[in-house]
């Protein structure tokens, strides 16, 4: 498993934990980080990330004294260069799944690619 990543401060998720709006503002949150923070190009087939295409699927989610947990699905959009007719870039569909550990005290959060 690769090294976890530790980003910028996810407080709204923080905020809203054991509530019925956790799983928006968890979305809002990572949406907010953008694509250089996900650690997607590991899960990546080579291409550019499309930060504009990215969608964030809560699959589940607990807790521990010090942190939240959550399981994420990512779907986006890589950007393949040159793969196509007369060389312009293709997008392809992407998909991974990604743990994040939030700790409850700062908002700062680890992401860690999660491979089957």
């Amino acid at each position: 498993m690769a090294a976890a990543r530790l980003v910028a401060s996810l407080g709204n998720s923080v905020r809203a934990w054991n509530t019925a709006t956790f799983a928006a503002a968890l979305k809002a949150d990572i949406l907010g980080l953008g694509a250089g923070v996900l650690p997607l190009q590991q899960a990546a087939g080579g291409g550019s990330i499309d930060e504009s295409d990215i969608e964030i699927t809560l699959l589940g989610c607990s807790d521990s004294a010090t942190e939240i947990h959550a399981r994420v699905g990512v779907f986006f959009a890589e950007i393949l260069a040159g793969c196509s007719c007369g060389d312009e870039p293709a997008a392809s569909t992407a998909y991974c799944e990604l743990r994040v550990s939030i700790d409850k005290a700062d908002g700062q959060a680890r992401f860690e690619i999660l491979h089957e």
